[in-house]
């Protein structure tokens, strides 16, 4: 398999993490009308907030002769850890690993130069340059979502869509948000953080981004917040080789807390794309448009386990084992919702963004800045036409404030009292060397 084509499957699979519960009838594909739009600036845009930038450069074609550093690798690497730090055991769950990656790829972009490394360490990114990034998200667009459309008697099921809200007190800064514009294609709008107006203006270019599928995820701003950057993913393809509705039978679905009737699509036939080894079976549903839903049934009856094993290079092998074998597939109708506050997770993984004393996102606009909230909310439906999921990360950034002055102390130390004795190491930060008490003296 090509490198680029690698890319093209693994980040259109990664979007596409599943649970199993009972679903109602998929809607009809959306047709042309009904897509996602794109990107558009506000009509309240303010000059004052507003850098001047130039036209957005077209979407770099992918380039099959050489393989330059590709960020989709690392973006799939990472959708398996953070899939392993959210996924709680015996709950449904969906998650947009890709959105959540974009978003932080984004604002590598407007990182603090001594912070950088951490960041793109935890977003699996490490030896690569911002400008590498960048040049492998535009070609992913290109290629995930159709040339920018230029292509119109092509299927075009996936639409990605990137954003930014900035608040009338602030300005981009001008090399961010033409990187943002360039490769990402991301919008700029002017807001006010400090009125309601402002989770209003969030929440409808989610909805509008989604086909009304995530229309909440924002429901309060965090205090002086200045930027909110958010990306949203919406896919919409029917099965290849639809089930046959007259097939679909009513069984038992065993589920860890209980058992639950639910409606089950049948597949029998000679080529089915499958594979089976030791700890689990899996079938590769594919797509009018291309890609495919790989459904993974482990052998020892826990879900959860198989992301917990799993990394970019298993998944690999699991799509490359992938023959047309001969049996017969049920598999339940469901949808699923989900809706996560990352900020645990994200620092577990070891996002530097969230600490506001290193002025993480220093390059975003003409204040330090901090993300203060990490929002991601996803859904999917599966039923015998197809596949319909849909996803948004908000990432939220607050301006860096100094301390309040606090009341002044008196601190006397006429009793007895401890102390440590310590030295900063860039392993374990302050290192404690010595600790002690004095009672007496």
């Amino acid at each position: 398999m090509k490198p680029i084509t690698r890319v093209i499957s693994l980040a259109l699979c990664a979007i596409l993490l599943l649970g199993c519960a009972p679903s109602k009838p998929l809607p009809e594909a959306p047709s042309t009308e009904n897509t996602p739009k794109a990107p558009e600036a506000s009509k309240n845009n303010e000059a004052l907030t507003m850098p001047t930038l130039l036209g957005a450069k077209p979407l770099l074609a992918p380039e099959f002769e050489k393989t330059p550093p590709e960020a989709g690798s690392s973006a799939n690497e990472f959708a398996f850890k953070l899939s392993k730090s959210l996924f709680k055991k015996s709950e449904n769950s969906i998650l947009s690993p890709f959105s959540v990656w974009m978003t932080l790829a984004a604002l590598s972009n407007a990182t603090n130069a001594k912070v950088l490394p951490e960041l793109l360490k935890s977003i699996n990114a490490e030896g690569l340059r911002v400008e590498d990034i960048n040049e492998s998200v535009s070609r992913m667009l290109y290629m995930l979502t159709g040339n920018e459309g230029k292509d119109a008697n092509s299927h075009n099921p996936l639409a990605i869509a990137n954003a930014i809200f900035v608040d009338k007190s602030v300005a981009l800064k001008e090399p961010f948000a033409q990187a943002f514009l360039d490769y990402y294609r991301g919008a700029a709008q002017n807001v006010d953080f400090s009125q309601p107006s402002s989770i209003d203006a969030i929440n409808k270019w989610a909805s509008e981004h989604t086909n009304g599928l995530i229309t909440d995820i924002v429901k309060e701003i965090p205090r002086d917040t200045i930027a909110a950057l958010a990306n949203a993913i919406y896919f919409s393809d029917r099965w290849a080789l639809e089930f046959n509705e007259a097939e679909t039978e009513e069984l038992p679905f065993k589920g860890i807390k209980s058992e639950a009737k639910a409606k089950f699509m049948k597949r029998e036939g000679d080529a089915i794309p499958y594979y089976e080894d030791a700890s689990l079976q899996a079938v590769n549903l594919e797509f009018v448009g291309g890609g495919g839903l790989l459904i993974m049934l482990p052998k020892n009856k826990d879900a959860d386990a198989l992301f917990n094993g799993m990394n970019a290079d298993s998944f690999k092998s699991i799509l490359d084992g992938i023959g047309p074998n001969s049996g017969k597939l049920l598999m339940p109708r469901f949808e699923l919702f989900s809706d996560f506050e990352l900020k645990e997770a994200l620092e577990g993984l070891g996002v530097p963004l969230f600490d506001s004393m290193r002025l993480p996102l220093n390059e975003l606009a003409d204040a330090d800045a901090f993300i203060s909230a990490a929002l991601h909310q996803a859904t999917i439906t599966v039923d015998e036409k197809g596949t319909t999921a849909a996803a948004v990360t908000v990432q939220m950034m607050s301006r860096t404030s100094l301390p309040a002055p606090t009341e002044p102390f008196s601190m006397v130390c006429d009793r007895p009292f401890a102390f440590i004795l310590h030295k900063w190491t860039p392993e374990t930060g302050a290192q404690v060397l010595f600790t002690g008490v004095v009672n007496q003296l």
